[in-house]
């Protein structure tokens, strides 16, 4: 058998909180309690069953404690089962596995409204097997007599059961009292107010099936992300805390894999629409995105232009991604990229990379674009160095004539970063055409190495004449003058 292990790309973050994992069976509430513990809706929560797939985690400060949180999906088999398994269930089951290895206290939680189940005594076993703390709470307790009937969960072995309901944020507070005294009493919380450095958010973006999860995996050197050849099986916006190095430092950021993104009319789902807007939630609290396509002859689709066109609308910063060059291994690269560049026009500035995130080729050059970008995405430009480019463009390749004036430029200064901004005073905003503005994109980019990264110019009219206060205040008292005059007469 082909030995598929291998180093991985980037490492996780050092900087590693108390973790607490969600755990259950399916259907019980556990992404509702995430979502309450967390004060806001990050997992995907709808009725239907076996809706989470991956573990979802996040760094959560409540309580004066920073800890991290682990939604994971339902248990949906018997140890030991075999038979009609569906894929789901032993991915899912795979992906617990790793959230309680990780995990410091285990929260199990379970549907009061049920009782106890068979799965539920199953799921009970299994965590006395992995030796760590659990706390039990039942969820769906809305009325008293539902309270009183979750003292049933006793006998799965965890001591006392909170009463809970997450639809309604009841008994939360005092299911998170029994989880801080399972730990152990010096237990290094992180501190809530610590001034710590901003994450930097790189968001994995593309259509359905191209390899957003398979390259996540290859760069982390773990099955993180559940993959499969089944559009659709990455649902929730999955974070992944890791360390990226640029300008010689070492800096924390997120890795966010994302559901695939479909055209509208083929969102059938409420589960998958509501995958899509946590896809779109991405890019827009993204500082850089990953973009991935497909590589192929015919370059990119229809729809990869309308990712493009949604991540060049946000104004983030990007890198191409193309995958599955392997299946090409005839076809020069010059051409592949040049068919690619063709069918996304609007995204000539950015920088493309081919990569198989199956075989593990070229992602540390993708890596090292990604840097290069987050490294240009810092510059902080001086003023007068901007100014001289600018002035220089101009005298060049002077601005067109629009009507009867020239436009001007007085001077320019940059008041953004993520992404770069610039603001340009001019004798008329109005005479600025749109193609010497994009022009004037195009020298800003080659004079500092702007590469993948979007730049706005906000031209702005100066006014020909500005009347200081002092000549206003001399002219106040003489125009009283005049209209006590005419008051008089």
């Amino acid at each position: 058998m082909e030995d598929t292990s291998f180093e991985p790309i980037i490492t996780s973050s050092a900087r590693r909180y108390p973790t607490i994992a969600i755990v259950g069976r399916p259907n019980v509430g556990k992404s509702s309690l995430f979502n309450a513990i967390l004060g806001r809706r990050m997992a995907i929560v709808h009725e239907m069953s076996g809706v989470t797939r991956d573990r979802v985690s996040t760094t959560v400060r409540r309580d004066g404690r920073c800890f991290t949180l682990i939604d994971t999906g339902g248990l949906g088999l018997l140890a030991g089962e075999t038979k009609n398994v569906e894929m789901w269930d032993a991915g899912i089951a795979v992906q617990v596995e790793a959230a309680v290895a990780d995990a410091d206290v285990l929260i199990m939680v379970g549907d009061a409204q049920a009782g106890v189940t068979p799965l539920d005594m199953d799921v009970a076993d299994r965590l006395r097997a992995a030796g760590k703390p659990v706390v039990m709470a039942a969820n769906k307790c809305d009325t008293a007599q539902l309270k009183d009937d979750a003292a049933e969960f006793v006998r799965l072995g965890f001591g006392n059961v909170s009463p809970i309901c997450c639809q309604h944020r009841g008994g939360i507070a005092a299911l998170l009292e029994r989880v801080w005294a399972a730990f152990p009493k010096d237990v290094e919380w992180g501190d809530e107010n610590e001034n710590s450095a901003e994450r930097i958010n790189i968001a994995v973006i593309g259509r359905p099936n191209v390899g957003k999860s398979s390259l996540i995996n290859a760069l982390l050197g773990d099955e993180r992300v559940m993959t499969s050849d089944i559009a659709g099986t990455t649902r929730d916006a999955v974070d992944i805390d890791f360390d990226i190095t640029f300008n010689g430092e070492s800096h924390p950021a997120v890795l966010v894999d994302t559901a695939g993104l479909r055209k509208s009319a083929k969102v059938d789902e409420i589960v998958e629409y509501f995958s899509v807007m946590r896809s779109k939630s991405a890019i827009e609290r993204a500082d850089l995105v990953i973009f991935v396509v497909e590589a192929g002859l015919d370059g990119a689709t229809a729809q990869d232009r309308r990712i493009a066109g949604m991540i060049s609308k946000a104004g983030k910063a990007c890198v191409i991604a193309v995958n599955k060059w392997d299946l090409y291994p005839e076809v020069a690269v010059k051409k592949l990229i040049s068919e690619l560049r063709y069918s996304l026009p609007g995204m000539g500035f950015v920088p493309a990379v081919l990569i198989s995130a199956a075989k593990r080729q070229n992602l540390d050059i993708l890596l090292d674009n990604v840097a290069k970008v987050m490294e240009q995405l810092e510059q902080d430009i001086p003023t007068g160095v901007l100014n001289r480019v600018l002035q220089a463009a101009f005298e060049s390749n002077p601005p067109p004539v629009m009507g009867t004036a020239p436009l001007k430029l007085f001077y320019a200064s940059m008041v953004g970063q993520k992404p770069p901004t610039f603001k340009l005073f001019v004798n008329r905003a109005d005479l600025a055409a749109d193609n010497y503005i994009t022009f004037l994109k195009n020298k800003l980019r080659d004079a500092f190495d702007l590469a993948g990264i979007p730049i706005i110019i906000n031209v702005v009219s100066r006014p020909k004449k500005i009347e200081t206060i002092r000549k206003n205040q001399e002219k106040r008292p003489a125009m009283r003058r005049k209209k006590a005059e005419k008051r008089r007469r």
